[in-house]
């Protein structure tokens, strides 16, 4: 069974979660997590450990990289 991955960026959307919200519960800046949105290929492992927290969401349904790259996959898949 294939897993459904969303974005960083969609994970935040869904929970109703502004950046500035967001960026208060994981402790870091906004301009911080709006980076991680757009590629997060290389967050911090205390980060990857608080997103299940903050988001609700398995780490194993989020896409890790570059977000340009996730709509590029879905729109061949």
């Amino acid at each position: 069974m294939k897993i459904l991955k969303i974005t960083l960026r969609a994970a935040r959307v869904n929970v109703g979660l502004t950046l500035v919200e967001a960026s208060k519960l994981f402790g870091i800046n906004k301009d911080t997590l709006l980076r991680y949105e757009k590629d997060s290929s290389n967050v911090p492992r205390k980060f990857f450990i608080k997103i299940e927290e903050v988001y609700g969401v398995p780490v194993d349904n989020i896409f890790f990289g570059n977000e340009s790259d996730f709509f590029r996959k879905s729109k061949t898949a």
